[in-house]
Formats: C-alpha cells, sequence, structure tokens
C-alpha cells in the first residue's frame, strides 16, 4: 500500500495539452484560497509567535500547563474540523462553511486583550474551533478545482502562499513589540484587525463552493441527478475502505509522536540561548523554509508518490529531534533545526490531503478530509499533553527523548503500512 497515484499513462502529451494541464494546476480558486490564507496567516502568526513567552514569561504559566493549553487548542479544532467538513458536504456550499470558520476566529481577537488567562483560553479555543471549521472545507474547494494528478502542486502552492503569511506574521509582532507602548496588547489589536481582512477577500474574490464539484465534470456528468445528501453515517463510513483507513492510521500514528511548534520553539530557545526579544523570529526559519520547498515537495509527490514525500518529511523532523537532544550548541544549530522543522512541514502539510482527496468521492470530500485531520489533530493533542507532562516531571530532554524514540518507531510502522503491495489499482493508496 502506498501513497502515490498511478503515473501518467505512458507516452508524450502534446504541448498544448501540457499548457492546458498547467493552466488548471494554478485555478483561479486556489490563488484566491491562498490569498485568503496568507492574510489570516499574518493574523494567526502573530499571535502564535508571541505566544509561548507571553504564557510562560508574561503570565508565569509552568510548561505543563502550556501543554495542557496547547492541547485544548489542537483538541477544539480537531473536534469542530469534522464538524465543518460534514456541514460543508451537507449543505454542498463549501466556501459558506470556511466563511463561517475564517469569520469567528477574527471576532474573537479581542478576546486576546484580557489578561487572564480563563479569558484567554476562550479566545484560543474559539479561534480553533473557527480554524477547525475551515480546514476541510477550504480543502475540499482545492481538491476539486485541479485534476487529481494535480494536487500535489495545487495544495503545495496554497501551502506556500499560507506560509508566506505565516512568515510575515511574526515579522510583523516583532517590529510592533519593538515601536508599540503597548506591546502584546498592541500585536492582538493588529492582528484582529489583518483576520477582519482575510474573511473581506473571501466573501468578495473566492467562488462559491456550490458548483465546485461540477465544474471540473463534463457537461454530460454536471448535468446529472442531483445526489441524496450525505449523513454522519456515510462519512464514517468512508473509514471501511482500506485505503482512506490506512490513511487515517497512519495519520494518528505519527501525530502521536509531532512534538507542537510552540515547545520545539521552546526547546530551541533553552538549548541555544537565544535572546527573549528574537524569539518571536523563530518561526520564521520553518516558514521561509515550508514557503520554497512547498511547490517542489508537491510536484515531487506527484511525480514519485506522496507516500515517499510523506515519510521522508517525518524523517527529517525525526533527524530535528536527534540535533536538539545530542548536538553540540553551535551557533548553525538553530538554523539546522529549523530547516528540519520547514522541511517537514513542506513534505506533509499538502501531501497528506492531497492522498486522502485521491481515495474519497467528491460528495463525501471535505468529509474524508475531516476524518484523517481530526484523528491527526486529536493524536497531537495527546503528544502535547504528555509531552508537557514528561517535561514538568523529568524535564526536557527526557520528554524530547520520548518524542524521537516514538517518532522512530511510527514511522517505520508508517512505512510498512503504505509499501506498495501488488497492483496499486487494488491495493494502493493513490497519489
Amino acid at each position: 500500500m502506498y501513497l502515490a497515484d498511478r503515473s501518467t499513462p505512458q507516452g508524450a502529451t502534446s504541448a498544448q495539452d501540457r499548457l492546458r494541464g498547467t493552466a488548471r494546476a494554478v485555478s483561479p480558486t486556489v490563488l484566491a484560497l491562498g490569498t485568503v490564507s496568507l492574510v489570516t496567516d499574518v493574523s494567526t502568526e502573530m499571535v502564535t509567535a508571541v505566544l509561548p513567552l507571553y504564557l510562560v514569561m508574561g503570565l508565569g504559566l509552568s510548561p505543563l500547563g502550556f501543554g495542557m493549553l496547547d492541547g485544548v487548542q489542537n483538541g477544539v479544532s480537531a473536534l469542530v474540523q469534522l464538524t465543518g467538513g460534514h456541514l460543508a458536504d451537507r449543505v454542498r456550499d463549501h466556501k459558506l462553511i470556511a466563511g463561517l470558520g475564517y469569520g469567528l476566529s477574527a471576532l474573537v481577537k479581542p478576546l486576546l486583550l484580557v489578561h487572564h488567562l480563563g479569558a484567554l483560553g476562550v479566545a484560543l479555543a474559539l479561534d480553533r474551533t473557527g480554524k477547525g471549521l475551515r480546514t476541510a472545507p477550504r480543502d475540499a474547494l482545492i481538491s476539486l478545482s485541479v485534476p487529481p494528478e494535480r494536487q500535489g502542486r495545487a495544495f503545495g502552492l496554497h501551502r506556500a502562499m499560507d506560509t508566506t503569511g505565516a512568515l510575515l506574521g511574526p515579522i510583523a509582532a516583532f517590529l510592533i513589540l519593538g515601536v508599540a507602548a503597548g506591546g502584546y496588547d498592541a500585536v492582538f489589536a493588529v492582528s484582529g484587525c489583518v483576520a477582519a481582512l482575510g474573511v473581506l477577500i473571501l466573501l468578495l474574490f473566492v467562488p462559491s463552493g456550490k458548483n465546485s464539484a461540477a465544474a471540473g465534470k463534463a457537461p454530460e456528468e454536471a448535468g446529472a441527478p442531483p445526489e441524496e445528501r450525505p449523513d454522519l453515517r456515510a462519512a464514517f463510513g468512508l473509514l471501511r475502505g482500506r485505503r482512506l483507513r490506512t490513511l487515517f492510521g497512519c495519520a494518528v500514528l505519527l501525530g502521536l509522536t509531532t512534538v507542537s511548534d510552540a515547545f520545539l520553539y521552546l526547546l530551541l530557545q533553552r538549548r541555544t540561548g537565544v535572546a527573549e526579544q528574537l524569539f518571536p523570529l523563530l518561526p520564521l526559519g520553518t516558514a521561509a523554509v515550508f514557503l520554497l520547498l512547498a511547490v517542489p515537495a508537491g510536484r515531487l509527490a506527484d511525480r514519485i508518490g506522496r507516500r515517499t514525500v510523506f515519510l521522508a518529511g517525518h524523517a527529517g523532523l525525526l533527524l530535528g529531534y536527534a540535533l536538539l537532544l545530542w548536538a553540540p550548541a553551535v551557533p548553525a544549530l538553530p538554523y539546522l533545526v529549523l530547516a528540519l522543522h520547514g522541511t517537514f512541514y513542506a513534505a506533509t502539510d499538502g501531501v497528506l490531503p492531497a492522498a486522502v482527496a485521491a481515495v474519497v468521492p467528491e460528495r463525501l470530500r471535505a468529509s474524508g478530509i475531516a476524518l484523517v485531520g481530526t484523528g491527526q489533530a486529536l493524536a497531537r493533542f495527546c503528544c502535547s499533553l504528555a509531552f508537557g507532562a514528561v517535561w514538568a516531571a523529568w524535564g526536557d530532554g527526557p520528554a524530547l527523548a520520548s518524542a524521537a524514540v516514538g517518532l522512530a518507531c511510527c514511522a517505520t510502522g508508517a512505512g510498512v503500512a503504505l509499501r506498495p503491495t501488488g497492483d496499486p489499482r487494488s491495493t494502493g493508496v493513490p497519489r
């Protein structure tokens, strides 16, 4: 079983066909959604860049408490993601559900200005609720706007634009902290304004999701009578299929050993002694590498198979863990770890939904993407809780060593589960 589509049939295509394929790969829907994600991620990453330092050093939250808060965020997003995917398939309007998610995240930003852990927890939970609502419908819109053989690069382009926002967000937070008298409050206020801009772009420029599936069909298919609206039983029934069940299991296993970004940056800051005022810039390294490699990784996955690229990304993350554990604290260490971290995201973040989109029908596309995303996010929720607990009890070294050993074991198991076995058309997981 492998994470790879069957390759293009043997024989050369005409130059005109190649040009048409390239045009389809960069569809207006992908570009519009990429712009929305870019702007929204500027807003999100402004907060994310300063939040660990603000909570741990500003409000005195313990590593265990931060792990619980981070885990709750991921858990809320995971549970709501399934709801968002099902609603999008149910009402057959992916843009509507995605818009509700983006709008909710923008509306709760002012709550970040309340200097109380309870209010902050509510704000972050509602923000993650919005993220959970929008993720699956947005990815379904992307997958339905391009042909299957181009989905790797389409997701790669979207993730590259999304990551451009992730790159600009920490820079904006760093500049605001340097010049604004309000410090963290100024960052949170500007973040809310930018989030509202992202919602406006979505409303004005993203095509409606009602006819997404019909847009890519032949005329006779587009005019076919409408299918029955899917229910939750049909959504969960997708896991009866061997291909999606294998993808789901591998995503969960690997998610159980994926340390959250916030923890990794805190570990890197402690390991290398990065100054506190430079802490918001650490995500820039990850974002820069992600931005550079997202589209090439998507194209490579379309060409050589998503299994290989997906597992290679986790191998890079494992190497980053090893460097944090055993490498000497040389000046190059932060750059190496952040480069490996960015490579991990480039090789996995767009590849997994592209693989899922290839094995679920269009009428349940958002639900299928949400199922796998929910399993992965819940696994990362458990990882955050466990990592914070081990850190609080025995220190950051044993916590990271446990995650590294677990990742090595789970990656090996995923490699076996996803290996090619026989005819890919009957047993393999398409690219």
